[in-house]
């Protein structure tokens, strides 16, 4: 009876086992998503009308094109619940402002932000399906920026572009409807050098949809029972019968 207990109890726990693994283990794998949102860009007037002024005009109004709409596609992999690695291609959008001057004219110009991103990504679960999460990166971003004039601003160089590699970091949420269907709230700030000399940063609030790869875990193994030797009660009853079976009888 001893061994029976032991055996059985060996496999509760290794029952026990089989059912804890896949929950750790479906938080892990490859994943793909997209993101959506609106960009903020903080444009340097005060630079804007310090050129100017170099150049011989006094800027009597600045307005300027600071809201944009930007995205981001990314992949990535999770090291079961707690930390993740992503990479993906952003694009904050298209900035610029119109600047007034005396001698009349305006200066008219725009410059669009995008790249690569490879970024680490702590996680801390809140339930099985919600996550809150924070992320710290590096961004390879390329700018592109256009310059026009009207009446007496006249511009020599009309296009420059330049790359350069920046950080960027940011926090949201994660909530996982199904073992491979989630969605996310995210605030992201990045780094950015423009093709004239600017360096600032554009803030991105996006929502977006993941997809995870994989299915589910297999089924676990059927368990073995240990069964219990035929006690002497048995035994006996077996030699009984068959020491009196008509079969014996000579």
């Amino acid at each position: 009876m001893n061994l029976a207990k032991s055996s059985a109890a060996l496999s509760v726990l290794a029952l026990a086992a089989l059912a804890l693994a896949p929950a750790s283990a479906q938080n892990s794998g490859w994943y793909v998503g997209i993101n959506g949102g609106l960009s903020a860009a903080k444009i340097d007037d005060q630079r804007i009308a310090d050129d100017l002024l170099v150049n011989g005009f006094a800027t009597t109004a600045i307005k300027n094109d600071d809201r944009e709409p930007g995205f981001k596609l990314y992949g990535g992999y999770r090291f079961g619940r707690y930390f993740a690695v992503e990479g993906g291609y952003f694009n904050l959008g298209k900035f610029g402002f119109t600047a007034d001057t005396l001698p009349p004219g305006t200066l008219i110009g725009s410059g669009r932000f995008q790249g690569m991103n490879f970024d680490a990504v702590p996680m801390l679960p809140i339930t099985d399906a919600l996550f809150v999460f924070g992320r710290i990166g590096a961004n390879y971003a390329w700018a592109n920026d256009r310059f026009s004039g009207t009446g007496a601003v006249n511009v020599l160089d009309p296009s420059a572009s330049k790359s350069a590699t920046n950080y960027k970091y940011g926090f949201g949420v994660e909530y996982d409807f199904t073992q491979h269907f989630g969605a996310r709230l995210e605030a992201e700030r990045y780094r950015v050098d423009d093709a004239v000399g600017n360096r600032g940063e554009i803030d991105m609030i996006s929502l977006g949809v993941l997809y995870r790869f994989g299915g589910p875990s297999a089924p676990a193994p059927a368990p073995m029972v240990a069964l219990e030797a035929p006690g002497p009660t048995v035994m006996s009853a077996i030699w009984v019968t068959s020491i009196t079976s008509p079969l014996h009888n000579e």
